[in-house]
């Protein structure tokens, strides 16, 4: 499903339909740059894991096992561009490197891709923005924890995931009714690897998935959950992407991460436009974003304080 852009009535008019266009050109070697590249740190830092634990043991890897998280848990990324369809210009090369990505940081990718298009219809509509729907509601600074650590959200999406391949059922609003057999089936594919995996763990007595996978997966959600909080946390609730949206200025590895989606308020204005036109892109409309954070350690401590007044708000 490709998401074109949704209807803002508040867009400035910045853009000839000729630059969009131009923006909006696809590329299967910028998508393989940056899947290679990503998939290669991933590859590159595992291997140094196992070869750490092999003659040294786990605790000497430690180090390695934080970095590891941080690229793998950023593997949403790939997801969330594959989702568009813009990180290749080859339909199948986004399908493909969305499933395997997706099967990697366990969000099934066909149902992803539902839940971020009605994100997209939607955005910052509390009542029909599936991501307000299933987002943080702490009722104390330990639960606002919690969910900043990221562990409540990735226990969620495996229990839905468990949950529509054991029962065959589909209830959540986002996925329509014809296409919930297609989410089962989905679900049922990817318990199936998961088991095969551990199966095949088991067998061989190898812990090696649990260092350079599994754990290295759950460590990661310390710093993508507070990225994804930037996002959109403490903006307005307007259809405006401009106003809803937050982009933030951060280093050029955080860009190379998180595959450009700093810049958040032009990728949902102009959601056709790919990754790699981001930049440029930012040049042509950043006098006119609303929300521009200044690095992810001040957003995040400005997110911390949102939910925090929110909380105060209605316990008042």
């Amino acid at each position: 499903m490709s998401m074109a852009s949704p209807i803002d009535p508040a867009k400035p008019k910045l853009l000839t339909p000729a630059m969009l266009r131009e923006l909006s050109l696809r590329s299967d070697r910028q998508g393989a740059a940056r899947s290679l590249s990503h998939y290669a740190a991933i590859a590159v830092t595992g291997t140094l894991i196992w070869l750490v634990t092999s003659r040294y043991g786990v605790v000497w890897a430690l180090p390695l096992m934080l970095a590891q998280g941080v690229f793998v848990a950023f593997l949403f990324m790939a997801v969330h561009e594959t989702a568009h369809k813009t990180a290749f210009d080859s339909r199948w090369l986004n399908i493909l490197v969305g499933h395997v990505s997706s099967f990697i940081i366990g969000l099934p990718y066909e149902y992803y891709c539902l839940f971020h298009w009605e994100h997209h219809r939607h955005t910052q509509d509390p009542e029909k923005d599936p991501e307000l729907i299933v987002g943080p509601k702490p009722r104390s600074d330990t639960q606002l924890a919690i969910a900043y650590s990221g562990l409540q959200q990735v226990a969620g999406r495996l229990w839905l995931l468990l949950r529509h391949a054991l029962t065959g059922k589909v209830t959540v609003p986002w996925v329509p009714k014809g296409r919930r057999a297609t989410i089962v089936r989905e679900a049922r594919c990817y318990v199936a690897g998961y088991a095969l995996l551990l199966i095949g763990s088991l067998v061989l007595r190898s812990p090696i998935l649990l260092w350079v996978w599994v754990l290295p997966l759950l460590s990661g959600q310390l710093i993508l959950r507070p990225y994804l909080y930037a996002e959109h946390t403490g903006c307005e609730t307007t259809r405006s992407a401009f106003e809803n949206t937050r982009t933030t200025m951060t280093t050029k590895l955080v860009h190379w991460l998180a595959w450009n989606m700093p810049y958040h308020v032009e990728h949902h204005a102009y959601p056709s436009v790919p990754f790699h036109a981001l930049p440029k892109l930012n040049r042509i409309v950043d006098g006119e974003i609303v929300y521009r954070g200044r690095g992810y350690l001040a957003v995040t401590r400005e997110t911390w304080a949102w939910f925090r007044a929110r909380r105060m708000r209605s316990e008042a």
